[in-house]
């Protein structure tokens, strides 16, 4: 369990972080169309004849993910937006979920490979896979950390980012992009829905407790790794799968942030 272990300690902050501002901008559900268009990308690749573990399947992801990065740029509502982005980010969801459920069901082991890119292998995770992961992320946290105000401006004070000179589209295109390279790595170590649950969960329990950006971060840290290390010794000492049950302790850690929040507001 040690490098499981590991991964869950060191691979989820930088999803917490991009969680505060996914929460600010009220689009909850894009990083699952994100990582169910990584999936696609997955999906097709196999259906070409490749493998699993085929280093092509990072390729094919990735290209998915950053076209949906694209989709989603150019889609951000504006005042008079007769459908709300949330609307598209749920079409695109389902469409490529459908897409991917039609390609495996031609795959030999199709039902295995669409639970592997729901619940991932965290068990089966290798030192190396975490320390290019850890690289990446770091590479992103230092250009976050440079263009710091630009995003922040972007996601918390959207209406005058423009006003301010500020190329929205271009800005809008990075941090997407840069959350798709986050997703689709992250989606071959723990799949699909360990990527919703790490991105949402710690940032919504920060932000019932505390008020400020970085004690929101900081908070949900703490939450990820202390969900994290409840749900591998759950899973451990019960024999269950492990990303499902850091998922459904993320559940719960979110539950206890909100009565926490409504006792003190009471």
């Amino acid at each position: 369990m040690k490098w499981p272990l590991v991964a869950c300690l060191l691979l989820p902050g930088i999803l917490v972080y991009y969680g505060l501002h996914i929460i600010k901008r009220e689009v909850i559900f894009v990083d699952l169309a994100l990582a169910q268009v990584a999936t696609l990308g997955t999906c097709v690749c196999l259906y070409f004849g490749h493998e699993p573990d085929d280093p092509h399947n990072y390729f094919w992801s990735l290209g998915f993910t950053l076209a949906g990065a694209l989709v989603f740029t150019f889609t951000r509502p504006h005042k008079h937006a007769r459908v709300p982005q949330e609307a598209l980010i749920g079409i695109i969801y389902v469409v490529a979920a459908a897409a991917g459920i039609l390609l495996m069901s031609k795959s030999p082991h199709g039902k295995e490979e669409l639970q592997r890119t729901l619940v991932g292998d965290l068990l089966t995770v290798t030192p190396l896979e975490i320390g290019k992961t850890v690289a990446l992320y770091a590479v992103i946290a230092v250009v976050h950390f440079i263009f710091r105000k630009q995003f922040i401006k972007l996601s918390f004070d959207h209406e005058h980012a423009a006003q301010g000179g500020l190329n929205v589209l271009f800005w809008d295109f990075l941090f997407y992009a840069l959350f798709g390279l986050i997703v689709t790595s992250f989606v071959q170590v723990g799949g699909v829905l360990m990527v919703f649950s790490y991105l949402i969960v710690p940032a919504a329990s920060a932000t019932f407790l505390v008020s400020s950006l970085p004690m929101r971060l900081l908070v949900g840290w703490l939450v990820a790794t202390l969900a994290s290390g409840a749900g591998l010794y759950w899973s451990f000492r019960n024999d269950l799968p492990t990303g499902a049950a850091i998922v459904c302790t993320l559940g719960i850690a979110l539950l206890l942030a909100g009565a926490i929040s409504k006792l003190r507001r009471t």
